[in-house]
């Protein structure tokens, strides 16, 4: 992880990958944040590998985090922007995760296989990012957002065939802010 760090920290130096510039609110506001996501998609996945799409993965934040502490996990990154989509190909080869992918596409016209697992910090909307992303969810998948504060309007407007199984409270160290996830899944 500390690798990691220093790498977005000297790509953003010239591509400007993330608005945050100190080292140590780096690692706050950005690595310990996503970190603090991982114990609970390790136990709502148990024993079983998964396929992760994280969307509009920026400076790959969760989706790096997620390969490097999960090796049996397929994360693929997705992002408009080119310049972040070619940083999280980078930091693939340059940490060694053969289960990090990048594609620099818009989430809407991406291709390929469904996934188990679709994640966002700081994307879109909920209704947005549940009707963006529908396509990629696999049958039995689920929905994982990131949070400040707990959502109330946003969930509020999320289609009816959206379940919302569970708000799950996270406690991120140093941090001093609200965070949640947010999870869901199609209604049957």
């Amino acid at each position: 992880m500390i690798k990691y760090l220093a790498l977005l920290q000297r790509w953003n130096a010239t591509y400007n990958l993330t608005a945050v510039r100190a080292p140590a609110q780096m690692l706050t506001l950005h690595l310990v944040d996503c970190l603090a996501i991982v114990p609970a998609l390790r136990r709502h996945a148990g024993s079983r590998p998964q396929r992760v799409l994280d969307v509009g993965s920026g400076g790959g934040l969760p989706g790096v985090v997620l390969a490097a502490l999960n090796p049996a996990w397929d994360v693929t990154c997705v992002d408009s922007v080119g310049k972040k989509a070619a940083f999280i190909q980078q930091a693939a080869v340059e940490l060694r995760l053969a289960n990090l992918h990048s594609q620099h596409s818009r989430v809407e016209q991406l291709r390929g296989d469904p996934f188990n697992l679709v994640t966002s910090r700081a994307f879109a909307s909920l209704p947005d990012f549940v009707n963006l992303t529908r396509a990629h969810l696999s049958p039995g998948g689920a929905w994982v957002a990131m949070k400040a504060k707990h959502p109330d309007v946003e969930l509020a407007a999320l289609p009816a065939n959206v379940d919302v199984f569970h708000v799950e409270q996270l406690d991120v160290p140093e941090l001093g802010a609200e965070r949640c996830l947010v999870w869901m899944r199609p209604s049957l």
